[in-house]
């Protein structure tokens, strides 16, 4: 198997290294978590003098006797070693019977750096500030993103179809060892059976396994559409099943607990209030939208729009569904002092649609970047203070010094200048 390195999640850990609080890394399973906590350990190892790294596995058969946490404490602290820098990491910790009395218990002692992995509804970011009495940091990793696919398979923006085979093959890079496409997409059936059937039902005690499936799939073909737990429950009524909008709620709470959603709530501009009917749903990967239910109608419009949800928030925005009286934004995203408007379309070359695109970003007032983002195939261009970026080429070039906002302000500098 090829692997890269995740730049971006490494430097965050190496940034980290040494500051006193519980590192917790947290995301969907097969989204690259334990081996990126081993590229850091080699980064250690490979920096650093005198330090003493303890690792322990949890799906590691020789590290079965520590899944009490009594045991587990006894271990780490045999293992302690005074005279050096100590890194305790953690994968899989929620394989452990009560491990957050050794965690509060070893970060309290101030003797470790404390790294923790664990998968999807196990390790919930809800659940930490419960879990963990001292201070942590979560650090959530998600699915290979384009710019990861392209360097795997030696892609470029000049490639036939790129994007598109993206969106049909996923993020999940276990899946990108198989060489015949009903072997991908069966393992990326089998990711998604283990979330559902192991995690989910497990820790939920959920006996309607139906119903949940038959939410996912509802879910699936609905991303990036206005919905709540009210509307859902009433259509699947219609069906004939046996629900109530309590349930439909607390399914959906679940799923995007195991990281196979991500809920964005709605955000009205004007009022600069965040409101709470109707939110929209984006998938973590649209993988699973075409090998867990078979092949779909590709719906380019929402499913490009999902990957630029999942893209800003890997890029750690805060992100939102604008509405501005009667108009919808796709997103307004945030981040400390950044706000960017942006919206996300597949053709734009009719000047219809160009029109219908443009005019919500048009009637906002305030002084923040607009941005369209479509599947143009052309340079950066502007339309009356709107910038028009190109979807593929903004994927591959978005990077923490490259943000939306600071391309944007570094282009009206130069606009500035000329």
């Amino acid at each position: 198997m090829k692997y890269i390195k995740r730049k971006t999640y490494l430097d965050r850990l190496i940034r980290l290294r040494n500051i006193p609080d519980i590192k917790i890394i947290t995301g969907l399973r097969g989204s690259g978590k334990t081996k990126l906590v081993r590229d850091y350990m080699n980064w250690i190892k490979s920096n650093e003098q005198d330090v003493n790294i303890i690792y322990i596995s949890f799906e590691d058969p020789d590290y079965a006797e520590l899944k009490y946490y009594k045991t587990l404490n006894y271990y780490c602290e045999r293992k302690y070693d005074k005279e050096k820098s100590n890194v305790l990491i953690i994968d899989e910790i929620q394989l452990c019977h009560q491990f957050e009395l050794t965690v509060n218990s070893l970060y309290n002692s101030r003797k470790f750096d404390i790294y923790i992995t664990g998968s999807n509804a196990f390790l919930l970011s809800s659940d930490l500030s419960t879990l963990f009495t001292g201070r942590y940091i979560e650090i959530q990793v998600y699915p290979f993103s384009f710019a990861e696919y392209c360097r795997y398979y030696d892609l470029d923006i000049d490639t036939p179809r790129v994007l598109d085979s993206y969106i049909s093959n996923g993020g999940l890079a276990g899946s990108y060892v198989y060489k015949d496409r009903d072997d991908q997409l069966t393992s990326i059936k089998d990711v998604y059976n283990t979330v559902i059937k192991r995690d989910l039902v497990d820790k939920y005690s959920i006996r309607e396994v139906s119903l949940l499936d038959s939410l996912t799939d509802y879910l699936m073909d609905n991303i990036s559409n206005l919905t709540s737990a009210s509307r859902i429950n009433a259509i699947f009524k219609q069906s004939g099943a046996e629900t109530n909008h309590i349930k439909i709620g607390n399914y959906i709470k679940y799923l995007c607990s195991g990281f196979m959603f991500y809920k964005v709530k709605r955000y009205d501009i004007k009022g600069k209030k965040y409101l709470e009917t109707q939110d929209k749903y984006y998938l973590s990967d649209l993988g699973f939208r075409y090998a867990k239910p078979g092949t779909r109608n590709m719906d380019y419009d929402r499913a490009y729009e999902n990957i630029v949800a999942i893209e800003l928030l890997r890029r750690n925005y805060d992100l939102y569904v604008g509405k501005l009286y009667q108009k919808e934004i796709d997103f307004v995203a945030m981040k400390a002092n950044e706000k960017i408007y942006i919206q996300v379309s597949d053709n734009i070359s009719s000047e219809e649609t160009l029109k219908r695109e443009l005019e919500p970003l048009m009637a906002i007032r305030d002084s923040y970047p607009k941005i369209l983002i479509a599947n143009t195939g052309h340079e950066d261009y502007e339309i009356e203070g709107i910038k028009v970026l190109d979807l593929t080429r903004w994927l591959l070039t978005l990077s923490s010094k490259n943000s939306p906002a600071s391309l944007f302000r570094r282009w009206a500098e130069l606009r500035t200048m000329l």
